[in-house]
């Protein structure tokens, strides 16, 4: 024999062609409630369905209020529900709805007129006199949170009623938790970029105030370098090398704002990598050698790495990677610059045996501001904004870059670009346009 359960959305309720098999018919609301996105027509569903599984004239869900310490109906039929004025509020003390609730188990009432458990407000609320009702609660990580409650069946309710109605209040629950998450996630996304709205505005303001001050101080102070007694040139040399500290903070910050804004711009030429390694190379060897770190490269014979790229937001890159080495490599270390041409592109990687990176830490360490080494503990300076400069460089030429680690043993920075394909791979004659 065909069992089905049909809803009709016409007018809100169950139609059952097989009143005996309860099973099916909440299978069937389950199927529904898959493929339903709407809390309001989800409830409706569920309402319903409760209605036509016990027979009973109508049904309601109320849900607890923490601050009022009462009930408030949540969702009856849409086809009872008064919409012209506000539902009173049902106590939780003298009503089936809070023994319910209190108890954490079914209930059944079948003389609810003459019975002190069952408000009268209730008879208002459900738009019909109550003469019965089953309540059961509606329950989530333990905790209830509110009741589903069904009237008026004539013959009186069963114990197969009250199975039914707490497997449909089992779904209300999943339903009505499934929404206020995805509301949750929702409100959060919301909130985040909100605040990185804000975040990049104060970055793209504090950024363009700090410019033209900066500039003043440097430029006042290598003038007046060249006039000053040689006894004050260190005390001049210290607010030159500050404030071009300051200057390559800004630079950073306006790098990533602009990516993330779609106001960075990117000039490619033909550039060979090998020679981007070697100009980059000798400008941290005196760094290097003041730790007295071991600095090599080691690129292929014959190959000049060709790409066609912006290379000074390539030197960027490997200048960023290079310095956040030397500057967690312990004095005695060893760092090696390798470069590698493939078919399809070219790999840079920066190996170092240093500190190394914990593993909490290594998926975040191109995000912008992120820092290894909290504020209080940290023995190495910078903001944290190098790597995630280097990132945003990387991907404007739609390459990737990535890390590897192990804390303790030293880390591996690698990031590739690609190779357009009419790009030699191989050339004995050493070559750096840009």
């Amino acid at each position: 024999m065909d069992t089905t359960v049909k809803y009709n959305l016409t007018q809100g309720f169950f139609m059952m062609t097989d009143p005996g098999n309860i099973l099916a018919r909440l299978l069937e609301v389950i199927r529904f409630l898959s493929l339903e996105t709407d809390l309001e027509t989800r409830l409706r569903a569920i309402l319903s369905a409760a209605a036509e599984l016990t027979d009973s004239e109508t049904a309601a869900l109320l849900e607890y209020n923490d601050a009022s310490l009462d009930f408030r109906v949540k969702f009856v039929p849409w086809f009872n529900r008064e919409t012209d004025k506000p539902a009173p509020a049902i106590p939780l003390n003298g009503s089936v709805a809070g023994w319910v609730f209190l108890n954490r188990a079914s209930l059944v009432v079948d003389d609810a007129q003459n019975d002190a458990r069952h408000s009268k407000k209730m008879d208002e609320v459900a738009g019909v006199t109550i003469h019965s009702v089953l309540g059961s609660p509606v329950i989530s990580n333990g905790k209830p949170f509110a009741v589903l409650e069904v009237f008026n069946k004539k013959n009186g309710y069963s114990n197969g009623d009250m199975q039914a109605l707490e497997m449909l209040a089992g779904m209300t629950a999943a339903v009505m938790q499934n929404d206020a998450l995805e509301k949750g996630i929702l409100s959060a996304k919301e909130e985040a970029r909100e605040l990185d709205r804000l975040k990049n505005e104060f970055i793209a303001i504090t950024s363009h105030e700090l410019r033209t001050p900066l500039g003043l101080i440097l430029g006042h102070s290598t003038f007046l370098k060249e006039l000053l007694v040689e006894s004050y040139s260190e005390q001049v040399d210290a607010i030159i090398r500050n404030a071009t500290r300051l200057k390559e903070i800004i630079e950073s910050l306006t790098s990533v704002d602009n990516y993330q804004t779609g106001g960075a711009l990117v000039r490619p030429r033909k550039v060979s990598l090998a020679r981007v390694i070697d100009d980059v190379c000798a400008s941290f060897s005196s760094m290097a050698e003041k730790k007295n770190i071991d600095l090599k490269k080691v690129l292929q014979p014959g190959r000049e790495l060709w790409v066609d790229v912006d290379a000074g937001k390539i030197v960027i890159v490997l200048s960023n990677i290079l310095k956040n080495a030397v500057s967690f490599t312990e004095n005695g270390g060893e760092i090696v610059v390798r470069g590698e041409q493939h078919p399809d592109y070219v790999k840079v990687s920066v190996k170092d045996n240093g500190i190394g990176i914990p593993a909490k830490d290594l998926p975040f360490v191109f995000d912008r501001f992120y820092q290894v080494e909290t504020h209080l503990t940290r023995r190495h300076g910078g903001m944290g904004l190098g790597l995630s400069v280097a990132k945003v460089m990387v991907e404007l030429h739609g390459g990737r870059i990535w890390a590897d680690s192990e804390q303790g043993k030293g880390s591996v920075f690698s990031f590739i670009l690609p190779v357009p394909n009419d790009m030699p791979v191989a050339s004995s004659t050493p070559a750096f346009d840009g």
